[in-house]
């Protein structure tokens, strides 16, 4: 009597007996694998999509910011070098006096007292209610010597100046460049009101890049 057949699927061409059972795995038809393609194509194109999109959200929010909270401004003359040279692009912070107080040493710009037409940029050295003293070209403050690594030996004004009282709501300010700047020690101390804004950042030129208030003027 016949045996029943019992490998009713031939092994692979050259197969031997015995072989893995997974040697027999059939290979998918060709139009399961361009579905599973085309399928990988759909995630790749929907995942750019979502990339774009939200690099677009970014960018939009980022416009925003500049436009509402920052101005970009250009410096005109050397009063404040050589933190900032003549024809300097830097962003000014609109909106942070609103929410902090200004502080010794800030750069602030602020409507020229005597001609509000016209915006000046100058550090801040003098504070409502202080004393503000030079002598031989070092600056005094309620009679303690304040140390200014910002202004060069070589821009240092040897000229004596005050005392004088800075007024409430009011500041004294001075250029970096002593010896060409007209600050406080021409027009008198600025009124808050004056003060519209603090340079944070200089995008121009590329060697000046950089935050305004960690970048030291020597290094410039």
């Amino acid at each position: 009597m016949r045996k029943p057949d019992e490998n009713l699927i031939a092994p692979p061409t050259g197969g031997l007996p015995g072989a893995p059972t997974s040697s027999l795995v059939p290979t998918p038809p060709p139009q399961e694998a361009s579905a599973s393609q085309a399928n990988s194509h759909h995630v790749l194109r929907n995942e750019i999509r979502v990339w774009t999109r939200d690099l677009l959200i970014a960018i939009g929010l980022a416009l925003v910011i500049i436009v509402f909270l920052y101005q970009p401004v250009k410096v005109e003359g050397t009063s404040m070098a050589p933190l900032l040279s003549d024809q300097e692009r830097i962003f000014i912070n609109k909106f942070v006096y609103r929410f902090e107080d200004i502080h010794r040493g800030d750069v602030v710009v602020f409507w020229y007292p005597l001609d509000r037409s016209k915006s000046f940029i100058k550090r801040v050295i003098g504070l409502p209610g202080e004393t503000v003293d030079i002598r031989h070209g070092l600056l005094y403050v309620n009679g303690q010597e304040i140390p200014e690594p910002y202004v060069p030996p070589q821009y240092t004004d040897v000229t004596d100046f005050g005392p004088v009282k800075v007024p409430k709501d009011s500041y004294f300010v001075m250029g970096d460049h002593r010896i060409s700047s007209n600050d406080s020690r021409v027009f008198g101390p600025v009124a808050s009101q004056f003060i519209y804004g603090r340079a944070v950042f200089a995008y121009w030129p590329v060697d000046h890049f950089g935050s305004l208030s960690t970048t030291e003027a020597n290094d410039k």
